[in-house]
């Protein structure tokens, strides 16, 4: 399989199209990781909000791959805000996992309203040095909870994991990413699948012989978006990972862009938290 690798800001490479586990169920997550990395993924996209990190370790530990072939991803949830319960959650991630160290750890929302994302990446920031993680990053954070980052911790995020697709290009927000040196990372990029019958997208991938999926995760990679589409099926798998053959143009690009809507399918993370209390 075919892959592309972007460097990192803490200088570790991470493979540009990924294998996410979103709405994976916990019982069917080992076979389809598994699936994945027998199709030739290396970059796999966990969550404790998934609930299915265990499965993710199955996989890993029954794959046959080198541990430093594989590319792991996980991401802290709301409620293990704040530097001890990071600390406290992340080892459990870890256990649950089976790793002694992690490639990437996001906090999955900036959840502002508690305003202890700061305390949260701190714990992060030792994590890092420590040589537990090797790279720290987010996930839904707009430029406004970067930039306090910014100003009040030490290390940059490596990565922005936000939700894109050609309903919502988040031109503005991947520019100022880039500009930062810090990798875009696109989660929903099908909009669930409710863009595909999109007539730019049909034309387009009619012209280069492909499908509208793939035409879309080559837009992200022509981007330089980090992508990690999800699907239980091996032969989609397989279908996803074939768009290193072709290229998409000025005028496919331009097209894409032009349909954007603004068009969330999840929350707005200037507002969303979730049913606790802060801490």
């Amino acid at each position: 399989m075919q892959n592309k690798m972007i460097t990192l800001n803490s200088g570790t490479e991470m493979p540009m199209l990924g294998y996410g586990t979103y709405l994976i169920p916990p019982g069917e997550t080992a076979k389809s990781v598994l699936a994945a990395i027998e199709t030739g993924y290396r970059s796999i996209d966990t969550a404790k909000a998934y609930d299915n990190e265990s499965g993710v370790g199955q996989a890993i530990r029954n794959c046959g791959i080198d541990r430093g072939d594989l590319f792991i991803t996980t991401k802290l949830w709301n409620s293990d805000q704040g530097y001890d319960a990071t600390m406290r959650a992340f080892e459990k991630s870890m256990n649950r996992l089976g790793l002694t160290y992690l490639d990437l750890y996001l906090i999955h929302w900036p959840t502002p309203r508690c305003n202890n994302y700061v305390d949260t990446y701190k714990a992060m920031e030792k994590l890092h040095r420590d040589g537990r993680i090797r790279a720290i990053g987010v996930s839904n954070f707009a430029q406004a909870h970067i930039e306090k980052l910014k100003e009040q911790c030490d290390i940059l995020p490596a990565v922005n994991q936000i939700e894109i697709h050609p309903w919502l290009t988040q031109q503005d927000m991947v520019a100022y990413l880039q500009s930062e040196g810090i990798a875009a990372e696109a989660w929903s990029p099908l909009a669930q699948g409710a863009v595909l019958g999109e007539p730019a997208l049909v034309r387009i991938a009619d012209k280069h012989g492909k499908s509208t999926v793939q035409v879309i995760l080559r837009w992200n990679i022509q981007r330089n978006i980090v992508v990690i589409p999800r699907t239980t099926k091996p032969h989609r798998m397989a279908d996803n990972a074939e768009i290193f053959d072709f290229a998409l143009d000025d005028d496919d690009m331009r097209a894409i862009a032009a349909m954007n809507k603004n068009h969330r399918t999840g929350p707005n993370p200037d507002t969303f938290h979730w049913d606790s209390t802060c801490g």
